[in-house]
């Protein structure tokens, strides 16, 4: 075995398993990356770095192994030079550039463009896709849907631009809803930055398309950021504004704006507030008929607002009475929905731990770091997180030392 076991282990896990193979990966990344044909790792060098610890990377290369393994050279085997500051993931000026230029790019697109005939069946196309989307979010997770539905967005502002009358009306609502899913998967895959930018574009584009239903479920978008962001007042406020003018909306609007108040009235310990909302919210589910295309999480997640009161009673301390509803929940919830179910069980988890149930905390834990690594979740390795506070009284102890293998595997595979 080589020297640098950091970069091998790193290798293995990536699943180049010869360094010729990985030689080979790093240079197409790299090219793609910097834009930059002349970018080359040779086999040659890759086993040097390997065969013992090597001096630091050039520039390129040493941004090209962090987009690569998701570390720093340092993390790798590399010896880290004189006066090496390590920055944060959103804070290198060149990678920071190139993500916020990826992350807008689909929406900024400069005009004018060339007038084109846009079909009015052409909406219809778009609002059938969604549902599609969103059922490839639940398998999939949301790294490998970014770019498709960024670019569908894309498209549906170019059509935008030359379409008239209700086929343009048509055109911006389904603009919104495809706004409001990238910005969910930016969300889901842990950036922020994407998700509020996107969160905004989801805005701009309901209010243009001058939809009440729509206006209302952009912000509730905005909130679930805010939730997110740990401002309960803000996700109380942008809630109440929904409200204000709850008798023109659609029942799914007014449950969503309702069940994501309560997440707000959570983050500021109001449980009363929390057991009234999801309350008034169940008693409208009943009335849910509409067909429109977006925001049917409410029909579409099995046991969706108890799922809401038990993140909220988790969130509130409340551990024995969230992880009695957590069971109920993933009783309900297909092996299938991969994702979501990883996100439940991991709450599930901290709730046990809040109720001083470690082992079983630890137990539910080691099929979580699992889903973590298939899904590539930013929201479930965060829930980790969580439940590596919610385990702290038993940091010393063996289960505690279990749960920290555990939770390093779901690093060292980020």
């Amino acid at each position: 075995m080589g020297r640098n076991d950091a970069l091998r282990a790193a290798r293995l896990r990536r699943g180049w398993r010869t360094i010729e193979a990985a030689a080979r990966a790093l240079t197409e990344r790299g090219q793609e990356l910097l834009d930059d044909r002349q970018f080359t790792v040779s086999a040659r060098t890759w086993r040097r770095w390997e065969g013992k610890r090597p001096g630091w990377p050039a520039e390129g290369t040493a941004i090209v192994l962090h987009d690569a393994f998701g570390r720093w050279p340092e993390d790798l085997g590399f010896t880290t030079p004189p006066g090496w500051i390590r920055p944060e993931h959103h804070e290198e000026g060149q990678v920071n550039r190139r993500a916020l230029a990826s992350v807008t790019a689909a929406a900024l697109v400069v005009g004018p463009m060339a007038p084109q005939h846009v079909d009015p069946a052409l909406v219809d196309y778009f609002q059938q896709q969604l549902e599609g989307h969103y059922r490839a979010d639940m398998f999939l997770g949301p790294h490998d849907l970014i770019g498709t539905v960024s670019a569908q967005y894309q498209l549906i502002d170019k059509l935008v631009r030359s379409a008239k009358g209700e086929t343009r009306r048509g055109l911006l609502r389904a603009g919104a809803a495809y706004a409001a899913l990238v910005g969910w998967l930016y969300q889901d895959a842990g950036d922020m930055d994407g998700a509020a930018f996107w969160r905004g574009v989801t805005q701009e584009i309901a209010m243009r398309s001058r939809d009440p239903h729509l206006i209302g479920y952009s912000l509730v978008n905005q909130a679930q950021v805010r939730t997110d962001l740990g401002d309960g007042h803000a996700v109380v406020e942008l809630c109440e504004a929904v409200l204000d003018d709850a008798k023109r909306l659609a029942p799914k609007v007014r449950i969503m704006a309702m069940q994501q108040q309560a997440h707000g009235a959570s983050l500021i310990s109001e449980r009363r507030a929390v057991d009234q909302l999801l309350d008034q919210a169940a008693r409208l589910l009943p009335s849910v008929d509409d067909e429109l295309p977006w925001g049917n999480a409410c029909r579409r997640t099995p046991g969706y607002l108890e799922v809401q009161r038990a993140t909220c009673y988790g969130r509130l301390g409340l551990g024995v009475e969230a992880s009695s509803l957590w069971t109920q929940v993933l009783a309900g919830v297909p092996e299938t929905a991969r994702r979501d179910r990883g996100v439940y069980m991991a709450r599930q988890a901290t709730a046990a731990a809040t109720a001083r149930e470690p082992d079983q905390a630890v137990e539910i834990a080691r099929t979580v770091a699992t889903i973590a690594l298939e899904t590539r979740s930013a929201r479930m390795r965060r829930e980790l997180a969580l439940l590596e506070q919610a385990m702290l009284p038993w940091h010393d102890a063996p289960v505690g030392r279990d749960l920290s293998e555990i939770l390093a595997t779901v690093s060292e595979g980020s």
